[in-house]
């Protein structure tokens, strides 16, 4: 017999592999709640919406709900007959860049942001050269400088 699953909240693992691939699926956000307020499973899209709205990935229910209500989530209770399950709050997916280049030229920007631009430890952590960093710079119009026409874009979005 096999052990079950432990999660970041430790929770033993309610979802079977082909649940967990159906709501990694999901363009949305999708966290699942037990009946207690604690959050049993979330799809890449919920870690990455908790992740980037500063949230406790293992916070509580009441205590994440006034925020990702916010940025526009539904509630909806989990029901099988009268038994309560828990509930899940499905996010809005939210447009990002959609060619390769806009994806491209996105992380290299927040790599180059995490790193105080420094391009040595930004080229190593994406995993390419000094020299092809410094030609997709060019490419894309940025500047070490941090001046670039997509700063501005970005800062007024």
């Amino acid at each position: 017999m096999t052990q079950p699953m432990m999660t970041a909240t430790t929770q033993p693992s309610v979802f079977s592999p082909l649940a967990k691939v159906l709501l990694d699926s999901f363009q949305e956000g999708v966290i699942v709640f037990d009946s207690q307020g604690r959050i049993l499973y979330s799809n890449s899209a919920g870690r990455a919406v908790l992740s980037e709205a500063g949230l406790d990935p293992m916070g509580a229910k009441d205590d994440l709900l006034p925020e990702l209500a916010a940025i526009g989530g539904r509630l909806s209770p989990l029901r099988v007959g009268g038994l309560d399950l828990g509930e899940a709050i499905f996010l809005p997916h939210r447009e990002g860049p959609t060619t390769l280049a806009d994806r491209e030229k996105d992380a290299i920007v927040r790599s180059l942001e995490a790193h105080a631009w420094r391009l040595a430890e930004t080229a190593k952590t994406l995993g390419i050269s000094r020299t092809t960093l410094w030609r997709r710079l060019r490419a894309y119009g940025l500047h070490r400088d941090g001046r670039t026409k997509w700063d501005q874009h970005s800062s007024t979005a």
